[in-house]
């Protein structure tokens, strides 16, 4: 009885032997270590693994590369698409090592988003499309406020808002690459108004301020602010500190409107005049003030050769500046939703490249003008031809 048990055992153990290796002889190459043999001798791979276009398991051989929204794929039955596609669509995937190897034009985990042309040639930053500015300065996007310099985009709801990107150029470069040095932008010497009997118009831009005051005090005397330029080249330059209109003190009850106004003036003419490389070479400032109301106006005019034509409008930089930022700035208290920079005047002249009478070029960023003119920006007659 006891050699027949052991035979019976030596038996079944040879049985249950027998069956798991026909179990797993019947897994394609034994699923190639990336998976487990499943019923019928199917791979159950693991994940990133499988085999061909398909991803079937098959013997879990190869890997599957990352999946993202397509970039162009066929619509579904109710007309869907951008559905998630290994690699987007946008590369072949090397099933050796599991990544994408994108087309030109894309990149990222899956090719996921688009390069910048040129990587935007050094000259600029690349952006997804959410973050790209819709304008030039603040007071652009919304008045009643002086809002900081950083540019303002439009929340994206697009199912590329994390894909396309586009490039942002420095300042003083252009186009789509951001290849291009750009040219001074100048008056046509030769336009002509319609009217000359009339005086020619310039740009004037307004500035109101509504001071915050308490106990009859107003709250702004000798602090200081700073106003940004950005010229027609998307070069920004800021003041050094400018001191509040310092007849709006405390010192005489009702405040006395008269002292300081004209110190004020000339100090915001002055700071803008001031700025590097003549970018405004000159601008005339004229400034009320309104007791009742709390207000402070400034109306600038620019009658400089270097400014002619529309230029942006100028950003108050109202804020509190402290240590370690400059310029170093005690900031206003204002009145909520009071504060506006607008234009109020439009100039008669305009502003061209090369003054529409040279050719730019590209590559030095220099003005060829025309036979017969000369400047910067060909905004000069040379000689009658």
């Amino acid at each position: 009885n006891s050699l027949s048990t052991k035979s019976t055992m030596i038996k079944t153990a040879i049985i249950l032997i027998s069956f798991v290796a026909a179990v797993q002889a019947g897994c394609d190459n034994a699923c190639s270590g990336h998976g487990c043999c499943g019923q019928m001798g199917v791979c159950e791979c693991f994940d990133n693994w499988g085999l061909g276009l398909s991803h079937l398991s098959g013997d879990c051989s190869e890997r599957i590369c990352p999946f993202e929204l397509a970039w162009v794929d066929t619509p579904d039955s109710v007309g869907n698409h951008h559905k998630y596609a290994e690699c987007a669509n946008k590369g072949i995937c090397n099933r050796a090592t599991g990544e994408c190897e994108c087309f030109p034009g894309y990149e990222g985990k899956g090719c996921q988003r688009t390069t910048c042309p040129n990587d935007c040639s050094g000259h600029g930053r690349c952006k997804y499309i959410e973050d790209l500015p819709y304008a030039q300065v603040a007071q652009d996007y919304q008045q009643n406020y002086f809002l900081p310099q950083d540019p303002h985009t439009f929340t994206y709801y697009g199912w590329d808002a994390y894909k396309t990107r586009g490039c942002e150029c420095d300042p003083g470069y252009g186009d789509v690459d951001c290849s291009k040095r750009m040219c001074e932008y100048g008056n046509d010497i030769m336009d002509q108004r319609a009217d000359l009997t009339t005086a020619q118009k310039y740009q004037v831009q307004q500035i109101m301020f509504e001071a915050d005051y308490k106990a009859e005090t107003w709250a702004n005397a000798d602090r200081t602010f700073a106003l940004t330029f950005k010229s027609k080249l998307n070069e920004t330059f800021t003041t050094l500190p400018i001191n509040f209109y310092s007849g709006i003190s405390g010192a005489a009850t009702p405040p006395d409107f008269s002292d300081g106004l004209h110190e004020f003036v000339l100090d915001v003419q002055e700071g803008l005049q001031r700025l590097p490389n003549r970018v405004i070479d000159k601008v005339e400032v004229h400034a009320s003030a309104d007791l009742d109301a709390r207000t402070v106006s400034l109306n600038v005019t620019f009658v400089g050769e270097h400014t002619q034509g529309p230029q942006n409008l100028l950003t108050v930089r109202s804020f509190l500046c402290g240590d370690g930022c400059t310029p170093k700035l005690s900031g206003l208290t204002l009145e909520t939703a009071t504060q506006s920079v607008t234009e109020t005047q439009a100039s008669d002249f305009n502003s061209y490249e090369c003054g529409r009478r040279g050719k730019c070029d590209y590559t030095t960023g220099l003005c060829q003008c025309f036979a017969g003119y000369t400047g910067l920006s060909c905004s000069t007659v040379a000689c009658l031809v």
